[in-house]
């Protein structure tokens, strides 16, 4: 070899040692920039949705339906409204992410660049637990000036955690549905099917205490109603469950999910033709 040359490594030895703090930054920027170019529809729109049911549930039933669990119906109602925007939300945002890249054959240029498997898989769930935070945060601001709902925090970890883990549980089963989906009719039917009734029939609009011993133990199999009863106790110091199970059955969801979805990028199926 001449003096002087640059000196290469043997083929199959990596560059790159660590992590790819470069491609990590500029993928997760390429996420977060991809939903926040439209943000009237990405964070805004589901924001004022969400509102919407607020303003529904609180003028239609607030003075009839009393107290739930000690608190007035719009302040037990407010925090799951907020926690059910943004898994929605990370969901979608993970999973369109995904098929749009497929669809649309530009999956090859996220594939390419010299990024494992673990930090192609944390920045579609960073971009979506940041799209998650953005609604939550605009419903939550909103939410502080409605008239009559008390928004104001009683633990700020609670939240945190169960507000990041539940988004991260929605951003990582979105990243599975978009490796499964060959076209946005797939993503839609999971959706429609498992994301929207496991959110609505968790304990967003009522408390479980209240309904008949069947319908309690379905709901405590749900494991939405953990994510959403942890984030509520952030808010009104109050919890049907103990947060430290609900913390136990997100936290390991997540695990579980990840490791689900780290195994189907490596193996390339239905991403690499």
């Amino acid at each position: 070899m001449a003096p002087g040359m640059p000196v290469h490594p043997e083929p199959g030895v990596p560059m790159i040692q660590g992590l790819n703090w470069l491609g990590i930054r500029t993928l997760y920027l390429k996420e977060v920039r991809r939903f926040f170019k439209v943000q009237m529809q990405t964070v805004w729109a589901p924001a004022i949705t969400t509102l919407m049911f607020l303003a529904i549930f609180t003028l239609a039933l607030g003075q009839q339906r009393g107290e739930v669990l000690g608190l007035p119906f719009s302040t037990f109602l407010a925090p799951g409204l907020i926690i059910m925007g943004m898994v929605q939300n990370s969901f979608a945002n993970s999973m369109s992410s995904l098929i749009i890249g497929k669809v649309q054959g530009t999956i090859i240029d996220v594939l390419m660049p010299p990024l494992s498997n673990g930090e192609l898989l944390f920045c579609y769930v960073a971009g979506a637990v940041t799209r998650a935070w953005a609604v939550g945060l605009a419903i939550w601001g909103a939410m502080l000036l409605w008239p009559g709902v008390d928004v104001s925090i009683a633990s700020p970890l609670l939240v945190f955690f169960f507000g990041t883990a539940g988004a991260a549980m929605l951003a990582l089963l979105g990243v599975l549905t978009g490796i499964w989906a060959d076209k946005f009719d797939h993503g839609a039917a999971v959706t429609n099917f498992l994301v929207q009734p496991l959110t609505l029939l968790s304990g967003t609009f009522y408390a479980i205490e209240r309904l008949p011993e069947a319908m309690q133990a379905i709901s405590l199999a749900n494991p939405f109603f953990y994510m959403i009863d942890g984030f509520r106790a952030g808010f009104i110091g109050v919890s049907e469950a103990p947060p430290l199970t609900g913390a136990i059955i997100v936290g390991g969801l997540c695990l579980l999910l990840w490791a689900a979805a780290y195994l189907l990028l490596k193996s390339g199926w239905k991403l690499r033709a």
